[in-house]
């Protein structure tokens, strides 16, 4: 960790865990397991508290939907002992996109950069 990022560590807590989350992990923590994006998952050594230090920016929608039930308690056991069985039409866990470039732009928007927005319709003129 560079000396920079140490002294703006409390102000930029959305890109990695604060001092306080880590000093608790530290102490009370068990490491339960690793997704395929780097989010490392936690336990308490009682395994009553459960929690994600994420790799880069924390974002909830980053965590997939196994590690998300172990999370809030619907599974007692964590993936890396107990995974889930996937369904053939299931498709891989993608990040919410909402207010990136890569997000969705249905046909005509503003945001493809077409030059001229597709008209379906007839636009209504009074006679």
């Amino acid at each position: 960790m560079g000396i920079l990022r140490a002294v703006l560590r409390p102000f930029i807590w959305w890109d990695g865990q604060t001092l306080n989350t880590q000093i608790y992990t530290w102490f009370k923590g068990v490491v339960v397991g690793e997704d395929d994006q780097g989010n490392v998952f936690y336990r308490s050594r009682d395994g009553r508290r459960r929690w994600v230090i994420y790799n880069g920016e924390a974002e909830a929608s980053r965590v997939g939907p196994d590690w998300h039930g172990w999370l809030h308690h619907t599974y007692d056991e964590p993936p890396t002992e107990a995974p889930l069985r996937k369904k053939a039409w299931e498709q891989p866990h993608q990040q919410n996109l909402t207010g990136t470039a890569m997000a969705y732009a249905p046909p005509g928007s503003i945001r493809k950069g077409e030059p001229k927005p597709r008209r379906d319709y007839e636009a209504w003129k009074p006679k």
